[in-house]
C-alpha cells in the first residue's frame, strides 16, 4: 500500500495551476495519442498526472529546465498501467454486442434432431427414401435425380411429395401447424 505525503508537503495550488496552464494542452495531446483518440481517457490521465504532481512537490522543486518530460513520463506510465488493468479483466459486453452476436448452436439438440430425421427416413419405403437422398441430401435437381435413379421426372416429383408428407406425420414440428408457426403457411 502506498502512502501519500502529509498535507503540508503538497504542491502549492498556484504552482499547480501554472503547471496545468503551461503544460496541460500538450500533455492532453500526448495522452490523446496514447489512448487512440479517447478524449475521456486522455482527460482522466491528465487529471491523474496533475494529482501526482500535487502529491510530489519535490518534482517541481528540481533544477530541470521544464517539467514537461516529468509530466509526460508520469502520464505515459499511467496510460500503460490503465491499459494493462483494462486488459487483465474480462471485456465489458454491451447489449448491442449481444444483439449482433451469433446464436450458439445447441449441439445436443441438433444431434437429437439428426437422429430423429435419420430414423424417420429409414422408415420410408425404399423408393421414397432413394428420391429424398438424391434431391435433399445430395442436392440434385429433379432431372439429375431422374437420370440417377432411371425413373421419369414426374415420378421423382410425386415420390418426393409423398415422402415429405410421410415425414411430416412422423417428425414433430413438420406438420401443417409448424408451417403456419414458422410463417410459411400450409400450401
Amino acid at each position: 500500500m502506498t502512502t501519500s505525503p502529509p498535507l503540508a508537503r503538497r504542491t502549492d495550488e498556484r504552482a499547480l495551476a501554472a503547471l496545468q496552464r503551461e503544460h496541460g494542452p500538450a500533455l492532453f495531446g500526448f495522452l490523446l495519442g496514447l489512448t487512440h483518440g479517447d478524449r475521456q481517457r486522455a482527460e482522466d490521465l491528465v487529471q491523474e498526472t496533475l494529482v501526482r504532481a500535487w502529491q510530489h512537490p519535490e518534482a517541481l522543486a528540481s533544477d530541470h529546465d521544464s517539467m514537461r518530460p516529468w509530466l509526460f513520463t508520469v502520464g505515459r506510465r499511467l496510460a500503460i498501467d490503465a491499459r494493462r488493468a483494462r486488459r487483465s479483466r474480462p471485456s465489458e459486453v454491451t447489449a448491442e454486442v449481444l444483439d449482433h452476436s451469433p446464436v450458439p448452436v445447441d449441439l445436443a439438440e441438433r444431434s437429437a434432431t439428426e437422429l430423429d430425421v435419420r430414423r424417420a427416413v429409414r422408415a420410408l419405403r425404399t423408393e421414397h427414401r432413394e428420391v429424398l437422398v438424391q434431391v435433399y441430401f445430395r442436392g440434385r435437381s429433379v432431372a439429375e435425380a431422374s437420370t440417377e435413379l432411371g425413373i421419369p421426372e414426374g415420378t421423382v416429383k410425386s415420390r418426393t411429395h409423398y415422402a415429405l408428407r410421410a415425414l411430416r406425420t412422423v417428425l414433430p414440428g413438420y406438420g401443417a401447424g409448424a408451417d403456419r408457426r414458422a410463417g410459411r403457411g400450409a400450401a
